[in-house]
């Protein structure tokens, strides 16, 4: 094995960011009341003006194959909290829209999770600290386009 590599600082420091987030996002999705990933996709939805996102879009925000988002939207579809509505720009594609239902969802969501959030992440860190930390994670997620 290669010592060298094994103790590089730049393997320390992805490793370090990688165990951060395994300990970090299972507190803060604790209690929702909705899977993990309804809530990636509806705090999309969310965030998004108008409240809807081209399916293939929404699917690549949220780090999903396009076969595992349309059996992931189905299910959401089927239980009221999006709808899909045609494109109007590209007939050939579909919007996926946040309905009241889901809004709902995400309001009763949004509220546990920014207590998890506050308690886990933000009273850790000194308000210098999580600028910082906001400008390097989008450096990193700019950086990767």
């Amino acid at each position: 094995m290669n010592e060298h590599l094994l103790n590089d600082d730049d393997v320390t420091l992805y490793g370090l960011f990688v165990e951060a987030y395994a300990r970090i996002k299972p507190l803060v999705h604790r209690d929702l009341g909705i899977p993990d990933a309804w809530f990636e996709v509806l705090l999309r939805l969310g965030r998004t003006p108008g409240h809807q996102l081209r399916m293939t879009d929404l699917a690549d925000a949220v780090s999903f194959s396009s076969g595992g988002f349309t059996r992931l939207a189905d299910r959401m579809e089927k239980e009221g909290l999006i709808r899909r509505a045609p494109d109007p720009g590209d007939r050939r594609a579909a919007l996926a829209v946040l309905t009241d239902k889901g809004e709902e969802a995400l309001n009763r969501a949004l509220t546990a999770h920014v207590h998890q959030l506050r308690t886990h992440v933000v009273a850790a860190l000194p308000a210098d600290d999580r600028e910082h930390l906001a400008r390097i994670l989008r450096t990193l997620r700019d950086a990767c386009e």
